[in-house]
């Protein structure tokens, strides 16, 4: 069974501080009006469905939120109105404020109109000015309007395109995703977004690895409880077993949970978990520290629901421990 091998020092009043400030994120979301900004921001953070998105508004100026994930971890989202208009604000008067102490900007073109790489090498110009460590992620959206039999190569070629633009930054990190509110392409960006951000990801990786050996498991996924976006992920690798065939397997999960659990609020009723049964394996879904639900796929006949389920249960205040914790901020 899992136990707990090691406990953590006590922090220091001046550590706890510093790791207060380095838990707060900016997060610049831009992009041209209409490009699918705040849809997505909708979906991910604040539980919106698809196709309830039709009723959100044009962002006007600069919207401000602070998501709590994992934690301690804030994202302070500034979801920027594409407006003409706002852009020229943004990149003369407002300059300064927008792009200063950025941790990450995340970039949508709307890949059904034709892309404006002026306004995109603008807006990486005064990041490299104001933020020259801050990491790119450019998500090409709305990727269910392209034909299913071109959308790899379409991607491929804005993404190409994208790169180009972005050589003469030395040392700027840019990475492109297709995306679409409509299926799991949505999480798979956001879990590579955040994975960036959540500190202890190695550490987590390290010990999730251990608890799917001692668990006789096949795989186990961390999810982030509000969000449903991965965090952590670990493959027990056995011989003569061939790696699973859908890279998107995870996010699908991730979009299939999330609908679940809105439909049971709605129907006034708890989600704490799940098990799932076949004969080729079982696959069981708990919530399991204050702030991560945990998945554990196992396909070995002789590991016991119960087994799994003690385990879990033994090894959620270690995994806790893990995690830095909103308490630590009072």
């Amino acid at each position: 069974a899992f136990s707990e091998k090691a406990r953590l020092q006590v922090p220091t009043k001046d550590r706890v501080l510093k790791v207060i400030m380095s838990n707060r994120k900016k997060v610049l979301l831009m992009g041209k009006s209409g490009s699918g900004k705040t849809s997505m921001r909708s979906i991910i953070f604040a539980d919106y469905l698809a196709r309830d998105t039709h009723r959100l508004q044009a962002t006007i100026d600069v919207e401000y939120s602070s998501v709590q994930f994992l934690g301690n971890l804030h994202l302070h989202l500034w979801d920027c109105g594409g407006q003409e208009t706002f852009y020229m604000q943004y990149m003369t008067t407002m300059r300064d404020r927008i792009f200063s102490s950025v941790e990450l900007l995340v970039y949508v073109f709307d890949i059904a109109d034709e892309m404006d790489m002026g306004r995109f090498n603008d807006v990486v110009e005064a990041l490299d000015q104001h933020s020259r460590d801050a990491q790119v992620f450019v998500l090409l959206h709305k990727m269910d309007l392209v034909a299913e039999d071109v959308r790899t190569q379409v991607f491929r070629d804005r993404e190409a395109h994208i790169l180009n633009a972005c050589r003469s930054y030395q040392g700027l990190t840019v990475r492109c995703f297709p995306s679409s509110i409509w299926d799991e392409t949505l999480y798979r960006a956001w879990s590579q977004i955040v994975y960036c951000l959540v500190p202890n990801t190695k550490l987590l990786e390290e010990n999730l690895g251990e608890f799917c050996r001692i668990c006789g498991a096949d795989e186990v996924v961390l999810f982030e409880s509000t969000t449903f976006l991965v965090i952590a992920h670990c493959e027990e690798k056995r011989d003569g077993v061939e790696a699973h065939a859908d890279v998107h397997r995870f996010e699908k999960i991730s979009n299939i949970v999330k609908q679940f659990k809105l439909s049971c609020r709605k129907a006034q009723a708890q989600f704490d978990g799940m098990m799932v049964q076949n004969s080729l394996f079982t696959a069981f879904f708990n919530l399991f520290t204050s702030n991560t639900c945990i998945m554990v796929i196992v396909s070995d006949p002789r590991v016991e629901a119960e087994a799994i389920q003690l385990n879990v249960e033994a090894a959620r205040a270690h995994f806790d421990s893990l995690i830095p914790q909103s308490t630590a901020m009072g």
